[in-house]
This record gives C-alpha cells, sequence and structure tokens, in this order.
C-alpha cells in the first residue's frame, strides 16, 4: 500500500501539469489568432509606372513625379475567389486613374454612337477614250488631198475649221451642174407651162442634194450661189472638237470615197475601266458615285458614277469590269493612265466608336470604358466594317457608353501592373 501511494503521487503531480500546460497552449492560440485578425492591415502606396517603388503613404514618385496610387494585395485578404468570378473580374479588368494621371496620359473619351458607315471598296482602272465622243474624219468624194492643215498626232482640231483641203473633178462638176441648174431655173421660171417651171426647180434641188451627199456644208453652197464660180477646192471638216490620235494619208495623196483621213478624240469626257473582284460585284450598280485618284494628281480627285457594268468575268484574274464616264477639265487624265478607284456602299446603321479606342490583344479586341469618372472597365468587343476612322462594333458595347480613344495602352499598362 505504501509502494502504491509512493508512485501514484507523482504521477498525480505529472498529469495536472499536462493538463495545465495543454489549456495554457490552447488558450495562447486562440488569442493569438484573435489578436491577428483584429490587427489592421497597413495600407502601402506604389507608382503605376514604377512599381518597385512602395511608400507607406501617399505622396509623389521620387522617380517620375507622378502621384503614388494604393497597392492592392490580393493574397494579404485571404479569400479566395471562385472560378466563375475570377474569370468575370479577368474580362473585366478596372483601373481607377487620377485626374493628374489622366492629363499625362492625354486619356481622352468619346461616345458610342449610332451611324451609317460607308463600306469603301477600293479598284484599279485604266483610262479610256470616250467612245461615244470619238470620230473619224473621212472624205466624202475621191480625189487629192492637195492640203492638209493638221500634220501630227496630238494636235488639236476645231470642228469650225477645216483639217484638210480635196481636190476632185467629180465635185467640180456637180458644182458646175449647179450652176447650170441655177439658171435654168431663172431662163424656166417665167414659162407659161406649169411643168417645165417646175423642172428647173427640180434640176436645182437635185443638183443641191449631191453636192450635200459630197459633204458640202450649206454655208459652202451659198458662196458657190454668190460667186458663181466652182471651187477647185473643197475644205473637209471634223464632226467635233478634239485631238487627232490617229493620221492615216500625207499631204498630196490620193483617196477613195470614205478612206478615214483622221482619227479624232474629245479629251473633255473620258471612261475608266475599273476592275472589279467577284465578292464585291454585289455591291456595285448603275448610278454609283466613284472617286478617282491619279498617282500624276493625289491632291485633286475627280469624280464620276458608273455607267455600265459588263455582263461577263475574266476568268484570268476573277474580275468584272465597270466603266466610269467623268469629266476631264484641262484633259488630266490621259487615256491608258492608271487611276484608283473608291466606291463608298452605304453600310446599315450600327453602332461605332472611333478606331482608335479599339486595342488588338491578338486573340480578342478590347476597348477601355469609363464606368464612373475616373474608373475604366475593359469589355470585349466584336468588331464589323471599318471606314475611314471609325469602326463598327456589333457587340460588347452600348450607345452611349464613353470608350477611352487615346491613352488605352496606359490604362491597360495600370491593368497588367496591378
Amino acid at each position: 500500500m505504501a509502494l502504491n501511494k509512493k508512485f501514484a503521487i507523482p504521477l498525480v503531480i505529472i498529469l495536472v501539469a499536462i493538463a495545465a500546460g495543454g489549456g495554457w497552449f490552447l488558450w495562447h492560440n486562440r488569442e493569438g489568432r484573435k489578436t491577428t485578425a483584429q490587427a489592421p492591415v497597413k495600407q502601402l502606396y506604389t507608382c503605376s509606372m514604377h512599381p518597385y517603388i512602395i511608400k507607406d503613404k501617399p505622396g509623389l514618385c521620387p522617380v517620375c513625379g507622378m502621384e503614388l496610387i494604393k497597392k492592392i494585395d490580393s493574397a494579404a485578404t485571404g479569400v479566395a475567389k471562385p472560378a466563375g468570378q475570377q474569370q468575370q473580374a479577368d474580362l473585366h479588368e478596372h483601373v481607377s486613374l487620377s485626374e493628374k494621371q489622366r492629363i499625362m496620359a492625354n486619356v481622352a473619351t468619346a461616345e458610342a454612337t449610332t451611324e451609317t458607315l460607308n463600306k469603301e471598296i477600293n479598284a484599279v482602272g485604266i483610262v479610256q477614250y470616250n467612245q461615244s465622243r470619238q470620230a473619224k474624219v473621212t472624205a466624202w468624194i475621191a480625189g487629192r488631198l492637195e492640203k492638209l492643215n493638221v500634220n501630227s498626232v496630238g494636235a488639236f482640231v476645231s470642228k469650225e475649221k477645216p483639217v484638210a483641203e480635196i481636190y476632185s473633178p467629180d465635185l467640180v462638176a456637180t458644182q458646175q451642174e449647179y450652176l447650170l441648174a441655177l439658171k435654168s431655173r431663172e431662163q424656166l421660171k417665167s414659162s407659161p407651162i406649169a411643168s417645165i417651171s417646175q423642172n428647173g426647180e427640180g434640176l436645182v434641188a437635185s443638183a443641191r442634194q449631191r453636192l450635200l451627199l459630197f459633204g458640202v456644208k450649206e454655208s459652202q453652197i451659198s458662196e458657190l450661189e454668190k460667186s458663181g464660180k466652182p471651187n477647185i477646192r473643197i475644205p473637209i471638216y471634223s464632226p467635233f472638237s478634239g485631238i487627232v490620235i490617229e493620221k492615216m494619208v500625207q499631204q498630196g495623196q490620193y483617196v477613195n470615197m470614205g478612206e478615214a483621213l483622221f482619227n479624232i478624240a474629245d479629251l473633255s469626257s473620258v471612261w475608266v475601266e475599273m476592275e472589279i473582284y467577284e465578292n464585291e460585284v454585289s455591291n456595285i450598280h448603275p448610278g454609283q458615285q466613284v472617286e478617282i485618284r491619279s498617282q500624276s494628281f493625289p491632291d485633286k480627285p475627280s469624280t464620276g458614277r458608273i455607267a455600265f457594268v459588263y455582263p461577263f468575268l475574266d476568268p484570268k484574274t476573277r474580275t468584272v469590269k465597270a466603266r466610269v464616264e467623268l469629266a476631264n477639265p484641262g484633259m488630266k487624265l490621259k487615256p491608258e493612265m492608271f487611276v484608283n478607284a473608291i466606291i463608298r456602299v452605304p453600310l446599315s446603321p450600327s453602332l461605332v466608336v472611333p478606331a482608335t479606342a479599339v486595342m488588338n490583344t491578338g486573340k480578342r479586341q478590347v476597348v477601355w470604358v469609363e464606368s464612373s469618372p475616373g474608373m475604366f472597365e475593359s469589355r470585349t468587343v466584336q468588331l464589323g466594317q471599318q471606314s475611314g476612322e471609325k469602326v463598327q462594333i456589333l457587340s460588347g458595347l452600348q450607345s452611349g457608353d464613353k470608350v477611352a480613344v487615346s491613352g488605352g495602352y496606359l490604362i491597360d499598362s495600370e491593368s497588367q501592373l496591378k
């Protein structure tokens, strides 16, 4: 019994000590967690351009002088976001900029508006002669070219001045017949017999008609009646004023009736034949306005309208030709000259923003929207057609949203640093 007491007393003392130590450890651990949970997290500040600068109070960056921003430590919160919330946070990143940061980064915004853009179709064209303003000067009668008033290709001819003079025995004989018919009419008009007096008028009309068929003008016939002598050389006129693009005869040459002497083209109006790719043919139709620019006069574009779309496709180039008729003041556009044609096709009204507001990351297109003053969030958008400095937004924005049109890359870099 004495032996049991000898071992029992120390055993009780050891158990009491273990119980007391365990209780103290549990109490101390609980108090430590409480103290840690209640301890405030110290706010730190950093520079958006130099993230290695960290201060414990707000101020200016010692390197660039920009205002320091709050440093957000997501690990300090100790709360993990679910996968869905984390993905949504990544799609809509938020960046806060102070007024000074906006001014230094030149951040400007513009509203997304609904507008009607024009789809631009660019094509290459070649200047051609206007075939409706092109003609040939021909000999109305066989004879010898006594004189050529035009001796070179490229010369300008007027329809009021003769281009050549021709001698024709048949023409001289016809003039003499006309003069005799006039004399006979004067002699026969006093006859009391009606058939004889009318016969004189018929002779004059027949001879006059022959002169007109030989290309003699009314004014020349009037001069023939006044002078009473036949003209040895009869002038040949151009049907309209223009440029000689081909000369086929020489002075002193004999020509047959109907033989071409000159090829004349009026360059005050020209054609441009455009090459339109087959995937754009559905957007082309007669009457559309076309802007024509040449490399010789890039600052002076011309404007015309599509007059005709050819009904066949070139199997080699996979293009369809469209003809544009336009005025050519000063004859600046030369035949066979290459030009650039721009056709603007109106699109349906849609939401548009300046093209500078869109950032292409390679996988998606992003714009930064000012959700509240100084607060920007990223939006993934789907783009449509671009026209000039504006681009269509098919999804991702609403009308009235303010988007950053300049300084977007600084906002994006700020988001990456955070």
